[in-house]
């Protein structure tokens, strides 16, 4: 039986939006395929690991049965990105055998029956909706993903808080030693809502999103959420578990503050980093009227010193920071100027966005 017709790229899309979640070593050997469903012209592509799923559609099928199976998700894209561009590819299903053929180029692949693979239950209701353009979530997301912890014990920090309040949608992340919020108004009014994205299904996002004014419907449950948007259903569980109060950690009142290019600030950490070690990412920031003077040193007596002419007129602080959380900030921010305020050594220091109140950056101090 034909399943498909049709040529390599419109074919490679689906298989590429779905085949990123799909893991090679799972203790559920199906989870390491997709499953592919075709009724009539409609192709559906699904793939899980049980946490997240995605979906996708393409019309690409061939004659007008109803049918499924599934089949190695990363063989089947190897064959299909090793193919020639031109020419139509076809897969077809008999006993059990998905066949890919091309021109003079024929692979028979295993596969697995659509009834055992383990789709995600979608929830019965939603409590809460929302409705951005892709390029807003995507900003979101891209503002603040980088504070996430991995594979922290706290569990409920190895992802993002999403909170819808009032008319704004807010994204938060922090491993315990930096935080990043990221906010967005919309046009919408919320009851206050909190839910924790999971890390993996935020990098996917990012991955998925793309930069245009498309919508994208976000749908919360009490333990899930659903995203939809192009020709894409996602759906994700959620971590349960209390976030952290991010808004008593964020530092309100400090007089001590400046402005700096981003640009000059940036490749001064870069330079001073090269002097750090991988064990040790700490660098010496002296901040005195008018000047601030950025230091590194390792367990081989080197040293790096760079020095930054500011308008700052404030008390002399110096203070320690891990330079990769500076890094991390500077590198995906794109405003000209960034607005650091600061307590004393032993406080966090704020990194903004001059006349934005929309973003914000917190980083703890370490001893050097």
């Amino acid at each position: 039986m034909q399943l498909v017709k049709t040529t390599r790229d419109t074919l490679l899309r689906p298989l590429q939006i779905v085949s990123g979640i799909v893991e090679r070593r799972h203790t559920m050997p199906i989870l390491a395929n997709i499953l592919i469903r075709k009724d009539g012209e409609n192709v559906s592509f699904l793939s899980t690991d049980t946490e997240v799923q995605i979906t996708t559609h393409a019309e690409i099928g061939s004659g007008a049965d109803v049918t499924g199976t599934t089949v190695a998700a990363r063989k089947l894209l190897d064959i299909l990105r090793a193919l020639p561009e031109s020419g139509d590819v076809t897969m077809t299903l008999l006993n059990k055998r998905l066949t890919v053929q091309t021109g003079k180029s024929r692979f028979a692949l295993q596969t697995l029956a659509a009834e055992e693979f383990p789709t995600v239950q979608q929830a019965e209701s939603y409590n809460a909706s929302v409705t951005l353009p892709q390029k807003t979530l995507k900003h979101l997301f891209n503002m603040v993903h980088f504070s996430m912890a991995q594979q922290d014990i706290r569990y409920y920090l190895n992802g993002l808080l999403l909170v819808l309040d009032g008319n704004n949608v807010i994204a938060v992340a922090t491993d315990g030693h930096r935080l990043a919020f990221c906010q967005v108004a919309t046009e919408q009014t919320f009851a206050r809502q909190e839910v924790i994205i999971p890390r993996k299904t935020i990098i996917e996002l990012q991955r998925l999103l793309e930069e245009n004014d498309e919508p994208v419907q976000l749908d919360i449950a009490a333990n899930q959420v659903k995203l939809t948007f192009a020709d894409i259903e996602l759906i994700s569980k959620l971590v349960e578990g209390k976030f952290p109060d991010y808004t008593r950690v964020i530092p309100k009142g400090y007089k001590n503050d400046f402005t700096i290019g981003r640009d000059e600030l940036l490749r001064s950490l870069q330079r001073a980093a090269i002097m750090t070690s991988d064990k040790f990412k700490g660098v010496r920031c002296i901040i005195t009227p008018g000047s601030m003077k950025i230091s590194s040193t390792n367990a081989d007596q080197e040293e790096a010193v760079e020095e930054l002419e500011i308008d700052y007129g404030g008390d002399s602080v110096d203070i320690g920071f891990n330079v990769t959380y500076l890094l991390d900030v500077l590198n995906n921010l794109k405003c000209e100027y960034v607005n650091i305020a600061l307590g004393d050594s032993n406080s966090s220091a704020l990194i903004s966005i001059p006349d934005n109140a929309d973003f914000k950056y917190v980083v703890m101090p370490m001893r050097i």
